[in-house]
């Protein structure tokens, strides 16, 4: 398969109002001249990243809650009337903390930002690229939570490893050969996500959120399948894979208990 060039192209981007989402999307505009279609929850937030990217390329907006299906499905009418190109699934919600603490309502947001809009938003994409037999390609971000469980994020951890397994087996249906889906899996990146003081000693684990993008979007481009970025990180795929789990994720225990609990203290 040939990589994806994107100049000139529509590509639509979730979670463009913060993160890794604006970043990817400042990029794809900035470095490969993609005419973009930025999706998220917060307009005013949309606006401002339009205004820095509009002139160089096309910036269309659309405004939904991912937590709310009949939201979902309006922008995915709306957004599949242009001919797309390419799209990024970014969106996405984490909770650090003990289990027992994650309220139930916190969960649910979790569930349905991370799964349930992602599972509906590649079911409409995937039978769209299908049907019209275009090339294209869809990246879809998954945590390398996903591939090592992390402790004290462990229903975050179930939401990622789900996408992961879902892409993983889906791209084996797949019968339009210009088209591909790509699973991206970071380990923790400098973002909204990562600013509270519980993150502090783990701040010298997280990854820049230009170097994340550039990765994400060359992983795209070459249409690869599964792509972890980052050395360390990707010691610690393999880690997983050849020492004992119980090993490792004691490990994994003990660093992010300490910066949790360190940091939470009144």
């Amino acid at each position: 398969m040939a990589k994806l060039q994107f100049s000139g192209k529509w590509v639509l981007v979730t979670g463009a109002s913060s993160g890794l989402g604006e970043e990817i999307a400042r990029q794809l505009a900035q470095k490969h001249g993609a005419n973009l279609i930025l999706l998220a929850r917060r307009r005013e937030k949309l606006e401002q990243l339009k205004a820095e990217l509009e002139g160089t390329v096309q910036v269309k907006i659309i405004t939904a809650d991912l937590t709310k299906l009949d939201e979902v499905d309006k922008a995915l009418d709306e957004l599949l009337k242009n001919d797309l190109y390419a799209a990024g699934l970014h969106a996405g919600v984490t909770y650090f903390g003990p289990h027992e603490e994650l309220e139930w309502n916190a969960f649910e947001t979790m569930l349905q930002t991370n799964v349930v809009s992602t599972m509906r938003m590649t079911n409409r994409l995937v039978g769209h690229f299908e049907k019209s037999g275009n090339e294209g390609g869809l990246l879809i971000v998954s945590s390398l939570a996903a591939v090592i469980p992390i402790p004290y994020q462990a229903a975050y951890s179930a939401t990622k490893s789900f996408i992961l397994t879902f892409v993983t087996a889906l791209r084996h249906e797949l019968k339009n050969k210009l088209f591909s889906i790509t699973v991206y899996t970071p380990g923790g990146i400098v973002s909204e996500m990562t600013a509270g003081e519980k993150f502090n000693d783990l701040r010298t684990w997280l990854m820049p959120v230009d170097e994340a993008a550039n990765e994400a979007i060359n992983a795209l481009i070459k249409r690869k399948h599964t792509h972890i970025p980052g050395f360390v990180n990707k010691l610690g795929g393999l880690a997983i894979r050849f020492l004992p789990k119980k090993f490792i994720l004691g490990r994994m225990s003990k660093v992010y208990g300490h910066s949790l609990f360190k940091n939470t203290k009144t």
